[in-house]
């Protein structure tokens, strides 16, 4: 389309170099053009491999005498894009390439474009494999591995290996058939652990196993509200009815409140695959940031429905002041939350409401901003419950529970659960059963974060006041109706 749309010069980015080369072969043959490749190694190729032409800036000169309308694929010109003699044949070539009808299309794994293509050049990113796409590579290694799959455990396999590239389901589904003599409904566990482990080579988006449910998040009624309501909100029934999918949450508040806890509740609550994508390590550990911010954003959608948690997000967006590379990968993120309409749900949180760009608490990125406050005295009881039940006590045993509540004013959830784990050990060194004079003392001998950290709470408590929603109910009202 593209071609066709007189785009003289298109940038494939994709680590799956053999398929593209597939789909360029295959617009080439729909498009009745002559297909010509070049690399470094084989020079300009037909039919036959010419070497002598090897070099970049002579390919080029050979292209221009061209005149079949044709497509040429280029591997990995991005390595001769700093070359300025290279740009500037390359600029020259591709003024008149719509009207000879030859389209340049580059193959890279990463994009490196210079300021003088931009106008010039489509980018596209490779979409990662559909179903049918899979399906065919699934029935081709069963082929080869002389195996059979059955119709129903083929689709769950497929279904499986969303978010994998080709090369990687085919070898996924080649390494299950070699080890379990086949694939039976029983070794699709395998096929989502192997998965898995080849999204661990990512260095900014890994899986999460689900966890605790919102039963075991303490307090924030509000925003557990908010959430159940959502909770059929995907799917064809809420197209039909005319809803969008929703976006996302962004969780901003007090450390240690449960934000991250409820990012991980969400997933649980909807059993949809949870994600992960540090925004820290997108900056700081990798060389190409932009290919892995979309390259993150591609498997989400791929994966969908899914939730992405982006933990502590002001940490890596902050630097997106720090240069034109930061920058470009801030604005591809907030671009994409205001505009996605796969179902991938964003729950995003946040401790230092001042590091946040303000771009990205603008109305549409996130459905909804909840603000997460230290814990009130109803919120404290219900959370040394969830504690000690999840450590197999009985609350009801604990009559000291209310008063301690009451007594711990100004403890995040993080801090209450330490309390009853500190109390947990005094018992243990003692050889007796936990009781609540232990969870007393272990409260007394608590510093909570907020005597430290008073004044910045109460700035934080001020500016959510005008701009988030409540995640916990009014205490008056449950005091009134308590």
């Amino acid at each position: 389309m593209l071609a066709r749309a007189g785009y003289p010069l298109i940038y494939l980015v994709t680590h799956e170099e053999a398929r593209a080369r597939r789909l360029v072969e295959q617009a080439a043959s729909a498009a009745r053009r002559t297909l010509w490749r070049w690399s470094a190694t084989d020079g300009l190729v037909q039919d036959t491999a010419d070497p002598s032409l090897s070099e970049p800036e002579a390919a080029l000169d050979a292209l221009a005498e061209l005149v079949d309308p044709s497509l040429v694929i280029l591997f990995d010109l991005h390595r001769y894009l700093d070359d300025p003699r290279v740009v500037r044949r390359l600029r020259d070539l591709i003024v008149d390439a719509p009207r000879r009808r030859q389209t340049l299309v580059v193959i890279a794994p990463v994009l490196s474009l210079p300021p003088d293509l931009e106008k010039d050049c489509a980018v596209v990113d490779l979409p990662l494999p559909r179903t049918d796409e899979l399906l065919q590579e699934l029935q081709r290694v069963a082929e080869s591995e002389r195996r059979s799959v059955e119709p129903e455990v083929a689709e769950r396999a497929v279904r499986s290996a969303l978010g994998l590239s080709l090369n990687e389901a085919g070898r996924v589904f080649r390494k299950v058939m070699v080890l379990k003599k086949g694939l039976a409904d029983a070794d699709l566990k395998t096929v989502v652990e192997e998965k898995k482990a080849v999204l661990r080579r990512s260095e900014v988006l890994e899986f999460h196993e689900l966890g605790d449910g919102l039963d075991e998040v303490g307090g924030l009624g509000e925003m557990k509200r908010w959430l159940h309501a959502r909770s059929r909100a995907f799917g064809e029934a809420a197209r039909d009815f005319g809803l969008p999918p929703p976006k996302g949450l962004l969780l901003l508040g007090v450390q240690g409140c449960g934000k991250s806890l409820s990012a991980k509740a969400v997933a649980e609550l909807w059993k949809f695959p949870l994600l992960r994508l540090d925004v820290g390590a997108l900056f700081s550990n990798v060389q190409s940031p932009e290919a892995s911010i979309r390259e993150a954003i591609k498997i989400s959608e791929r994966l969908a429905p899914v939730v992405l948690w982006v933990d502590e997000i002001e940490k890596g967006f902050v630097q997106a002041e720090g240069g034109e590379s930061s920058s470009r990968v801030f604005g591809s993120f907030i671009t994409w939350l205001a505009e996605k309409k796969a179902e991938v749900f964003v729950v995003a949180t946040a401790n230092d409401v001042s590091a946040l760009p303000p771009e990205l608490l603008r109305k549409g990125r996130f459905d909804e901003i909840f603000f997460v406050d230290l814990p009130n005295v109803h919120e404290r009881f219900e959370i040394l419950k969830i504690h000690l039940q999840k450590r197999g006590r009985d609350p009801a045993l604990f009559p000291g529970l209310a008063p301690l509540a009451q007594q711990a004013e100004h403890f995040s959830g993080a801090e209450l659960e330490q309390v009853v784990i500190a109390a947990l050990y005094r018992a243990f060194s003692e050889d007796r059963e936990l009781t609540d004079e232990d969870l007393g003392l272990s409260a007394q001998q608590t510093v909570p974060l907020y005597r430290t950290y008073e004044e910045k709470i109460k700035q934080l408590r001020d500016w959510a006041k005008r701009r988030a929603r409540p995640a916990t109910q009014d205490s008056t009202v449950l005091d009134l109706f308590g």
